[in-house]
């Protein structure tokens, strides 16, 4: 059975996230376990942690993923940004620990005009900090990028040196964006551009290291590398190409969650999540 849902708010708490997650119908969720925008958010109280765990316990088959704050760039030449980047990230990491929530997503961030090859090599390396430093099981997910501006992250071959560099493999997985991919120069929108793509991922990277999905539509042409979402079906990808995505049995158990853009009352949520689940079967 595809899991399908959507990242939801945690506003008055984390745990109302899975009140949210209920609400449009979601099977899976994805949350910010903190504010992205801050770099020393608060711990986690003992209180925040029973409310959460016992609200997951109330859906207990739910897969549950992190995002990273954009603030966290790993790749940067500087000095201070990296600290604080390595600094933020260890916090996330040892959240999510604490959460028990086993995934964490994150962009591999932006090598500033260095080159490609400089900024892998730092991300790397930095990331292993991070990950030394809690020390703990989460399993960090490398999200597929546009390809905007000097980010890393948009070509399979990057997200595989990253993996192949990092003395922590094991722990080490892939976020795939369909709007990401798509605007970085990978079709999916025929079953054949779809087979090439995961064909080409298989022997890039391994097929076996995507382990969550971010179901987006995407605003730009195919190659744009422009990073606009759009609800699912009024994009460039349209709705086959997610028609082959959620029909492909590789994936058949992946929670896959949306980025779309929604208003208070999450009726985009609920309308998305109707439209991908009628492309099934």
């Amino acid at each position: 059975m595809v899991l399908l849902g959507a990242h939801e708010s945690v506003a008055g708490g984390l745990h109302l996230a899975f009140d949210r997650i209920e609400e449009v119908g979601g099977t899976a969720l994805q949350i910010f376990t903190r504010n992205q925008r801050q770099w020393n958010p608060p711990p986690v109280t003992e209180a925040e942690h029973e409310l959460f765990i016992q609200a997951w316990e109330k859906s207990a088959s739910m897969p549950v993923a992190s995002h990273a704050s954009y603030l966290v760039n790993l790749a940067s030449g500087k000095p201070d940004l990296v600290k604080k980047s390595i600094a933020a990230f260890t916090g996330e990491l040892q959240r999510c620990g604490l959460l028990n929530i086993p995934l964490v997503v994150m962009h591999p961030g932006s090598h500033g005009g260095d080159g490609v090859e400089t900024g892998i090599a730092r991300f790397t390396k930095n990331l292993d900090q991070a990950l030394e430093s809690a020390d703990n099981r989460v399993v960090v997910l490398l999200e597929t990028t546009a390809g905007q501006g000097t980010g890393l992250g948009s070509r399979f071959e990057e997200l595989a040196a990253i993996i192949q560099g990092s003395k922590y493999p094991e722990k080490l997985g892939v976020c795939v964006d369909t709007c990401h991919i798509f605007a970085a120069g990978y079709d999916i929108r025929s079953p054949e551009s779809y087979r090439t793509t995961m064909d080409r991922f298989d022997a890039t990277v391994g097929i076996e290291r995507i382990k969550f999905f971010h179901l987006n539509d995407s605003k730009k042409g195919l190659a744009s590398r422009v990073d606009r979402h759009e609800h699912i079906g009024q994009g460039e990808i349209g709705l086959e190409g997610f028609r082959n995505l959620l029909n492909d049995p590789c994936f058949a158990n992946h929670p896959m969650t949306l980025e779309t853009p929604k208003g208070k009352d999450l009726q985009e949520d609920r309308d998305n999540l109707k439209i991908l689940r009628s492309l099934l079967g």
